[in-house]
């Protein structure tokens, strides 16, 4: 990439950042361009897309995301807390822009998406953290992958909405999957 279009790329996704965060992801394309300084062509040359822009932007924090999951999978910590912390973290995560959590979920139903494979990769995360959770009985066998992501989804949407007894809701969602002891 030439270092003008390079300087181009690094300020449309700063500025979108900006925008995302104060706007949510439903932010105006054209008012991101102009404020970056560049022409609508300039952005979709660069992003064709408005999930593609929104996948750069986020790309460092779905990176952070997948590493907390090896983290959690690799460390100390009972299979259970590791579901839970890695959770929390994906939470916060997908709360990060309002309108973030339907864009991920639509990530995970449509394979053309441009979070698809990220998602996909989270997914897979959650699957193994679950997996090792319900292989000690900690945490009930009838819950999947897919029941995990959609929890997630919910609770980040609770954030994007300026719900502030999020912390309180993920306690008892995570106390929902937790395996009754008979």
């Amino acid at each position: 990439m030439r270092a003008d279009a390079r300087r181009n790329y690094d300020r449309l996704v700063e500025t979108a950042r900006h925008a995302f965060a104060e706007r949510g992801t439903e932010a105006s394309l054209e008012d991101i361009a102009k404020t970056a300084g560049v022409g609508i062509g300039t952005l979709y040359r660069h992003f064709p897309t408005r999930q593609t822009l929104l996948r750069e932007v986020l790309r460092d924090g779905m990176a952070a995301i997948q590493d907390k999951g090896r983290q959690v999978l690799e460390g100390p910590a009972a299979p259970v807390d590791a579901l839970a912390e890695w959770l929390r973290a994906l939470i916060r995560h997908t709360a990060t822009f309002r309108g973030l959590s339907a864009e991920i979920m639509g990530g995970l139903r449509e394979e053309s998406s441009e979070f698809s494979e990220a998602c996909g990769l989270m997914e897979a995360i959650g699957a193994e953290l679950l997996t090792r959770a319900q292989a000690t009985g900690a945490v009930r066998a009838d819950v999947g992958p897919d029941d995990l992501i959609k929890l997630v989804s919910a609770m980040a949407w609770l954030s994007e909405q300026g719900e502030d007894d999020t912390g309180r809701l993920v306690g008892i969602m995570l106390d929902g999957l937790r395996a009754v002891s008979s």
